[in-house]
């Protein structure tokens, strides 16, 4: 702040200007420029866009799951007649859109007419697996994606092969490798 003062005769006059100089404002701008570079490295928003897309499969997972189920409890079966390991949600037995068991839950009213536009790319990393119980019956289910983020990479359901059988060494049980996060 600077001071100005001068007089004519019996009157004094005295400015004072207000304000910032011009290296008080670049310190002030560098001072939030390394604040925001140390908040999106904490935040990394390529590790939130993964995060979102798991999120989105797993609602598209549980979906498919919770369908599978319904559909069982109202007909008495699955809609397949046959085990199934590890097939993908897009494969031509499930996508088909005529004779595709999604098809035949989407018929039967368990999901929505459009849910395989819906889920789009996400039913390529989707995996089924239905096996005969000890009854030797099909009533049991499992669909399981391989998750592209830490978060659910680390996640304690991160801790199956793509056909729901326990993984080894899983990040999600204290491992290193990549595991499925599977519903069964």
């Amino acid at each position: 702040m600077r001071n100005i003062k001068f007089q004519i005769s019996n009157f004094k006059f005295q400015i004072k200007k207000t304000g910032f100089t011009l290296i008080e404002l670049l310190i002030v701008i560098a001072l939030l420029g390394a604040l925001a570079v140390g908040l999106l490295a904490t935040v990394d928003p390529f590790e939130q866009l993964k995060k979102g897309t798991d999120t989105s499969t797993r609602n598209t997972v549980s979906e498919l799951y919770n369908s599978f189920i319904r559909y069982y409890s109202v007909k008495n079966a699955m809609p397949w007649t046959a085990a199934i390991t590890a097939v993908t949600a897009s494969s031509q037995n499930m996508a088909d859109s005529s004779t595709g068991y999604i098809h035949s839950v989407v018929t039967a009213g368990e999901l929505k007419t459009d849910f395989i536009q819906l889920a789009g790319g996400s039913l390529d990393s989707i995996y089924i697996t239905s096996t005969l119980d000890s009854l030797n019956l099909l009533n049991n289910v499992a669909v399981c994606f391989a998750p592209k983020s830490k978060s659910f990479a680390n996640d304690t359901n991160a801790k199956y092969n793509n056909d729901a059988s326990p993984g080894t060494s899983c990040k999600g049980t204290g491992g290193t490798a990549d595991c499925f996060w599977c519903i069964k």
